[in-house]
């Protein structure tokens, strides 16, 4: 007897068919849910990118610039501040105070007047008071002219001048030796223009407020005075030489410090 090969009941291969479709399904949604995951991964490491617009980063440029501190050329110098704040303290110009130092002394005249802050060593005791005007010394760190007038012989007394007052508060005689005595004595003698001349010759050429008054020398051996003349706009000093025998300026400095 041949055997017969028996097909399988229409039923089993109904639930063959339906245990296949399920398990394609079940693939299909493994892959899809593995690929959500590698999705999701994806993103959370991937660096953040900056989506800041044009607008945003110009304003962020802008706020950095506006916040940066001034230039360092933008500022005053110690010494430009200082002039700023002595200068207008001092209401006795120089002249006054030059006319009133040789008074103090008789037949002298102006070799040194400078403008500065009274000293601890000025409101000491030591010296003497000025004998027609015997007024307490002022404050220390006040504005006071220094002046030096000398004798034909070339003896040297220092008068402190209050320069808000005008009063002088302290005279004294300088210690000086024979060599300088004569030094200055001939200087004296050289100097034919008055400090008067000399400051107008500076003050033609630079405007400003006089400072300092000084009779000296040059390199060259030239009697001169060195006049030094601040302007009240840049608080800059400038440093003029002045021929004290023609009047002609020498040579000028301009002092930016």
């Amino acid at each position: 007897m041949s055997s017969v090969r028996r097909l399988p009941p229409l039923r089993s291969m109904a639930v063959i068919c339906a245990l296949g479709s399920s398990v394609l399904l079940m693939t299909g949604c493994t892959n899809a849910d593995t690929a959500r995951s590698s999705v999701a991964e994806a993103a959370q490491t991937t660096p953040a990118t900056n989506t800041a617009s044009p607008t945003d980063t110009g304003t962020a440029t802008a706020t950095s610039t506006g916040s940066a501190s001034p230039s360092a050329s933008a500022s005053m110098t110690d010494d430009q501040a200082e002039r700023k704040a002595l200068v207008p303290q001092a209401k006795v110009t120089w002249d006054k105070a030059a006319d009133t130092a040789v008074k103090e002394v008789p037949d002298s005249k102006l070799v040194d007047l400078e403008l500065k802050r009274t000293s601890a060593e000025a409101t000491a005791s030591t010296g003497s008071p000025s004998p027609s005007m015997p007024n307490p010394a002022p404050s220390q760190g006040a504005p006071e002219w220094e002046a030096k007038v000398a004798t034909s012989d070339g003896t040297v007394h220092r008068i402190d001048i209050d320069a808000v007052s005008g009063k002088v508060f302290r005279t004294q005689a300088e210690d000086q030796d024979t060599d300088d005595k004569q030094q200055l004595a001939d200087l004296l003698k050289k100097a034919t223009q008055t400090p008067e001349q000399a400051v107008k010759a500076a003050t033609d050429k630079v405007k400003g407020t006089v400072t300092h008054v000084e009779l000296d020398e040059n390199d060259d051996q030239k009697a001169i005075w060195s006049v030094d003349v601040v302007s009240t706009d840049s608080w800059d000093k400038t440093t003029l030489e002045v021929d004290a025998a023609s009047g002609d300026i020498l040579n000028q400095h301009l002092d930016r410090d």
